[in-house]
């Protein structure tokens, strides 16, 4: 196995979860004197320079074009927007990427006072720092390219190696086009890079445990590591990664014939506890510290109130429902509203019909159904289930856990639910009204349901617009609940009313949204000042991350880009993010074809490589040295372990899905590419490890006096006495022609990518390789 000049370490047994292999301390003596610090690597040093320019330049150039808002930059350039307002708001990813937009904005000093609301919206004419928020995104995706390098070269790969594995991301249309706009995936893929980046430094300092330099990049990978999951959520795919190397690498301390000497039980504990600190407990604590800093900033209401709970509401300034709250009396004619979906709980005098398109028998009672308009036929009263005396029949307040029956003004009818199957769920109740006589008499029952208010402590006062409640039909408990597919044209389209068995459901929710029978001059009306509640951050939290779930797996809803991960690798569709007819000029979300063929591609020979040297091993034929093996396993098998676990999880995922969430797998990919590239055309194992004992005695006898390793020793050297002596002409002429290929498609499907030139007709149709959905083809 090798390793870069700077990085020597001790020789390990094959795996799959390390990012390489290592030096036993004699040889780390050995082959220090062999190298000059940077002056030894000035060839790395000049590409590193040269990699990072270019990347800069293909980020920044053209930045400012279009002056207009680009696909979801009408989300997080609102969102940007609403945390320099202060202005509270929902959205289902953590807050840090956000933050940055924000922290960007207030560089500039921009006041926020354009939030995005439409793609086309003119930056110019509203006056928006847009090149300073799109700047962001654009130096993490530059920083990216120097970051992918240096991982390539911690991990020990030639220069060839580590040029191709950047190239990959340098000259990617997706990674270009993706890192020039108000969108979050720049921040995510910097920070896993990083987070990669710093685990192979802290890999490499495993000899020398719980030195300065040891906990400084166990604690920046921890940091790294943070920064990831609290960009998006599907970060948690980077700490499988990094997860995956540490099991692996503790599995490894607690072996008792390990080379290095065994570790007591309460050593192991230490390096155990050290890594449970380094890269659970800080990247936690990272995690929540963004959420409160996500609090602190949105003391305001705003668009995102409607997410939350009432207490949760109540800790925000200036919020309309809980200023508007009005407690509800008995016999008080309400209208009420179902959280998610805005419907008014409706009736009117049409019937169910007898038979349903199924052929299943409905009840034949008066409709109920959801209406999105206000209308008098939204009107309910609040009738108890036990009659007050007729001298005392007002001023008794409804409260949580109270038994009531709602009746329909208009109609005269009370609402009821009973053992009857709903129009469109067989395995929902009906919800249907019965005339006065049949609810005091033989219904009775039937017509009874408890108020149950989300978060009441005792008997809560049943309040409009804050009391969210869950109305249970008393007799069979269900809940009353809608949804948005519309009833046939006997119900005029309106929304289905039914019983829901699944009480628990936060869909199930419902609130009052006026109380017209009150007067309007009535006292119950004034307002009084109302005090800002506080509420523990724990709890806001939770509630927080219970709706950012929720939603996260309610975006199941079709999208004309939408993609499927078996589409990603081979690049068969893309996202259209902006079009302008009068120039023809276009933004196509694409890779570069080319690059991601190549990679795909490697990650099947490396599977086919593993498969064929099990399979050989099992026949007794080894194929592979010791040290090329270890190499091998470890090192760019962590890379394919790091594309399997960013890209294979998705195919579990019922959301919808863009090509944007290949982008960290892709980048793991281009790792692959470049360890893979040096695997094929590595150096015959045989007359490596002879010129290599060469240089080791050599140096020993140098040394004077200092202790051989010993003839059977398995050594490994950096990448410069790797190839001392020997050809490298094929690995860099196999590199060239990559690069030539990458920065060939780069360069064709650039006008998609930078949004200018316009095409003709004929250009446009020379890009549609696999039927790319592209406008101005015609």
């Amino acid at each position: 196995m090798s390793t870069r000049p700077k990085g020597v370490q001790a020789p390990k047994k094959s795996g799959l979860a390390s990012p390489k292999s290592d030096f036993s301390k004699d040889q780390l003596d050995v082959l220090q004197p062999q190298k000059s610090g940077a002056a030894a690597e000035w060839d790395y040093i000049i590409a590193l320079f040269i990699i990072t320019a270019i990347a800069f330049v293909t980020r920044f150039w053209g930045i400012s074009h279009p002056n207009e808002v680009v696909f979801d930059e009408v989300h997080f350039g609102k969102f940007a927007s609403y945390y320099l307002q202060r202005t509270y708001f929902f959205d289902v990813h953590p807050p840090f990427g956000k933050l940055l937009f924000a922290l960007m904005g207030w560089f500039v000093g921009y006041d926020g006072h354009f939030h995005f609301d439409n793609i086309g919206d003119s930056y110019i004419a509203n006056n928006v720092p847009y090149v300073a928020f799109r700047a962001m995104p654009a130096l993490l995706g530059a920083l990216t390219v120097p970051t992918v390098f240096l991982i390539m070269w911690e991990s020990g790969y030639t220069l060839p190696a580590a040029i191709v594995a950047s190239g990959l991301v340098l000259f990617d249309n997706a990674h270009i086009g993706q890192t020039r706009l108000i969108l979050l995936d720049a921040t995510l893929v910097f920070a896993m890079s990083v987070s990669v980046l710093c685990y192979v430094r802290f890999y490499k300092l495993r000899h020398e445990p719980f030195g300065r330099k040891w906990w400084k990049w166990l604690l920046l990978t921890g940091v790294a590591l943070s920064c990831v999951i609290s960009t998006k959520y599907v970060g948690v795919f980077t700490f499988f990664t990094i997860g995956s190397a540490v099991a692996f690498d503790l599995w490894g301390l607690l072996d008792i014939n390990r080379k290095e000497g065994a570790l007591s039980l309460p050593e192991f504990g230490k390096h155990f506890a050290a890594r449970v600190f380094g890269l659970i407990m800080v990247p936690f604590f990272f995690y929540l510290f963004w959420f409160q800093v996500h609090f602190a900033i949105l003391y305001r209401s705003g668009p995102g109130d409607d997410f939350m709970s009432p207490e949760f509401q109540e800790t925000l300034s200036d919020n309309i429902m809980t200023a508007n709250s009005v407690g509800i009396d008995y016999y008080d004619s309400i209208t009420m509203r179902h959280k998610e979906t805005k419907t008014y709980l409706h009736s009117h005098p049409d019937k169910y019909p007898l038979r349903y398109e199924d052929g299943r028998v409905s009840s034949q009672g008066q409709q109920v159904t959801g209406y999105p308009f206000n209308d008098t036929n939204n009107h309910w009263q609040v009738i108890p289930a036990e009659p007050f005396p007729d001298d005392d029949l007002l001023g008794h307040r409804v409260k949580s856990g109270d038994l009531i029956k709602l009746r329909h003004l208009v109609t005269d009818s009370y609402l009821l639910s009973h053992d009857v199957a709903s129009p469109y769920y067989p395995t929902n109740q009906e919800f249907t009204t019965v005339a006065l006589e049949e609810a005091n008499g033989k219904r009775f029952n039937d017509t009874l349901f408890e108020l149950r208010i989300e978060g009441a402590k005792g008997k809560s006062d049943f309040k409009s617009m804050s009391g969210h409640f869950k109305l249970i039909h008393f007799p069979t408990k269900v809940a009353m609940w809608t949804h948005t597919k519309p009833l046939p044209d006997w119900a005029y389209k309106q929304a289905e009313i039914n019983g829901n068995k699944n009480v628990q459901q936060s869909s199930n929710i419902w609130y009052v949204d006026d109380i017209p029978s009150i007067p309007a001059d009535s006292d119950r009306l004034k307002k009084e000042q109302r005090k800002i509640k506080q509420v523990p951050f724990l709890k806001k939290y939770f509630e927080l991350q219970r709706a950012i779930f929720f939603h996260n797996n309610a975006l199941t809803s079709s999208h004309p880009y939408a993609s499927q991960p078996i589409q990603w690798p081979f690049l068969l569709r893309g996202v259209s993010f902006w079009t302008q007819n009068d120039t023809r000029q276009q933004i196509y979300f694409l890779g570069n074809p080319i690059g991601w063929w190549i990679a795909s591609s490697l990650l099947a020979v490396f599977a086919g490589i593993v498969g064929a040297d099990q399979l050989s091993q099992r026949r007794g034929v080894d194929s592979l040295d010791e040290r090329t093996r270890s190499r091998f396993y470890n090192s760019t098998g962590f890379f394919f372990l790091a594309w399997a676990a960013h890209y294979l999880p998705f195919y579990l995922m019922g959301r919808q899905l863009f090509l944007h969430h290949y982008l960290p797998a892709h980048l793991a990919s281009a790792l692959v590419t470049g360890a893979l590239l040096e695997f094929v055309f590595n150096l015959d194992p045989v007359a490596l490890e002879q010129n290599v004992d060469s240089k080791m005695s050599a140096s020993s006898s140098n040394r004077g006096g200092m202790r051989s390793t010993g003839p059977g020793t398995k050594r490994v050297v950096p990448a410069k006495d790797r190839i001392s002596g020997n050809s490298m002409l094929a690995l860099w002429g196999a590199a060239g022609v990559v690069m030539t290929l990458v920065v060939g498609g780069w360069w064709f499907f650039l006008p998609l990518t930078y949004g200018k030139p316009g095409l003709s007709v004929e250009e446009v149709v020379r890009r549609k390789w696999l039927g790319y959905d592209l406008h101005f083809a015609k």
